[in-house]
C-alpha cells in the first residue's frame, strides 16, 4: 500500500514518532474535556441536591424572612432584576457604540488599538475592583449605599463584553457589502446602521446575553454599591437586595433555614446563566 520510502509508513520512525505523539495530544485532549464536565457535572449535581428541595412557588413570592420564620427570595430576585436591567440598559448602547467606532471608523490611527486594550484590561479586570472604584466616586460622595450604584458597577462590566462583540461582528461583515453601498452613494452612518448592524445582530445580541449572564452573579461589586436590604424595596436610591449578596449572608449564617434560602438561590442564579449562555449560542448559532 505504501512504498518504503513513503512518510505515512509503520516501518518509518519519524512517522511513528509523530503518530505516537499526536495520540498522546489527542488522549490529553479528551482527558482535559472529560475533567471539565466532571467538574461542571458536579457543581450542578450539588446545587441541585442541595438546593432542589427549597424550590417552591413561596420562594418566587416572599421577601427574605427572619431567623427560624419560612419565607423566599423574592425582594432579592427584584432587585438584582432592577439593577441588571439598568445595568443593561446603561451599559449597552455604550459598548455598542464604542465597538462600532472600532470596527467602522477606527482603522487608522492609535486611538483604536489602544482603546481595545484597555478594553482587554477592563474585561479581565476582577470585578471587586469595579466596586470599589463605584465606590469611591459615587457611593462616598452621596454617603449612602444605593441601587443606582449598584447598577452603575454593573453597567461597567457590561461595556467591555458588548464592545468586543460588537467590533468582532461587525469585522466579520465582508469589506463587499459596505463597498457596494458606498458605490450607490449611501453615506457611512447608513452604511453602519442599515447594513452593518442587520449583518451583525444576532452575534451583538449574544453579546448583550452574555454580558448579562456574566453580571447575574456578581458579588464583590455589589457588596461595595448596593449593599443588601431585608425588606421589599424598589427605591434604588437605597440599599437593595440582590440575590448574590443573599446567598453570601445566608450561607455563612449559623441558621439552617437561611442556608438552605441560600442554596435555593444559588440554584436560581446557576439556572439563569445556563439557560441564557445555552440560549445565545443555540438561537443565534448562525452568526
Amino acid at each position: 500500500m505504501f512504498t518504503s520510502d513513503s512518510i505515512v509508513n509503520l516501518e518509518n520512525p519519524v512517522y511513528r514518532r509523530r503518530r505516537a505523539f499526536n495520540k498522546l495530544m489527542l488522549g490529553l485532549s479528551w482527558a482535559a474535556l472529560l475533567s471539565g464536565l466532571f467538574w461542571l457535572f458536579w457543581i450542578i449535581l450539588t446545587l441541585i441536591v442541595k438546593g432542589g428541595g427549597a424550590l417552591s412557588l413561596t420562594l418566587l413570592t416572599s421577601p427574605t424572612p427572619p431567623p427560624g420564620a419560612d419565607g423566599g427570595l423574592l425582594n432579592a430576585i427584584v432587585g438584582s432584576v432592577m439593577m441588571a436591567a439598568v445595568g443593561t440598559a446603561i451599559g449597552t448602547p455604550i459598548g455598542i457604540l464604542a465597538g462600532t467606532y472600532l470596527a467602522e471608523y477606527g482603522q487608522r490611527g492609535w486611538l483604536a488599538p489602544a482603546t481595545r486594550f484597555l478594553n482587554d484590561v477592563l474585561l479581565s479586570a476582577p470585578s471587586i475592583i469595579i466596586g470599589l472604584f463605584i465606590y469611591a466616586v459615587y457611593v462616598a460622595q452621596v454617603e449612602h449605599y444605593s441601587g443606582w450604584a449598584g447598577a452603575l458597577a454593573l453597567a461597567i462590566l457590561v461595556i467591555p463584553v458588548v464592545v468586543r462583540s460588537t467590533d468582532n461582528m461587525l469585522m466579520l461583515v465582508p469589506n463587499s457589502l459596505r463597498e457596494a453601498a458606498a458605490a450607490l452613494g449611501c453615506p457611512q452612518w447608513r452604511i453602519v446602521t442599515m447594513i452593518c448592524y442587520r449583518a451583525a445582530k444576532s452575534g451583538i445580541i449574544t453579546g448583550v446575553l452574555l454580558a448579562v449572564a456574566r453580571i447575574s452573579g456578581e458579588t464583590a461589586p455589589l457588596l461595595f454599591t448596593a449593599l443588601n436590604n431585608q425588606f421589599m424595596s424598589l427605591d434604588m436610591n437605597g440599599p437593595m437586595a440582590n440575590l448574590p449578596m443573599v446567598i453570601y449572608q445566608y450561607a455563612a449564617s449559623p441558621y439552617v433555614d437561611w442556608n438552605r434560602l441560600a442554596w435555593a438561590g444559588a440554584v436560581l442564579i446557576t439556572l439563569l446563566v445556563l439557560g441564557i449562555n445555552i440560549a445565545a449560542r443555540t438561537l443565534f448559532r448562525k452568526s
